[in-house]
């Protein structure tokens, strides 16, 4: 890419995030605070998508893509070949957080169904 200013103040913003973020303390809670948005995303979705009763298997199978793309993201071969230790840290920070949602959002999804069940 050209050495352009919004280049220059994209790539300061993101070091200065992904050092804000080393902290562990801001790590764990960033993680938790995507754990529990992922819990209220699976609350959200399926209520909102069962309202009709028409986009219930839509709503399920782009839910099912969602988590198996993540986990091919997460857990695939071409994850463990990091470039460098920069960004296997920064892309370490992001699969953690978007892994965490993918959890609560699987969690919610199994909550909702034994309210139904019940």
């Amino acid at each position: 890419m050209q050495n352009t200013r919004l280049n220059n103040l994209v790539d300061v913003i993101l070091r200065q995030l992904g050092q804000w973020f080393s902290n562990p303390w801001r790590r764990v809670s960033l993680v938790l605070i995507s754990l529990l948005l992922g819990v209220f995303l699976g609350t959200a979705i399926p209520t909102t998508s069962g309202q009709t009763a028409e986009w219930d298997v839509v709503g399920a199978g782009v839910l099912v893509l969602f988590t198996e793309v993540v986990s091919r993201f997460v857990y695939g071969r071409n994850r463990r070949q990091a470039v460098s230790a920069e960004a296997a840290s920064r892309r370490s920070l992001f699969t953690e957080v978007l892994n965490s949602l993918k959890i609560g959002l699987t969690y919610s999804m199994f909550v909702e169904a034994f309210k139904l069940g019940s």
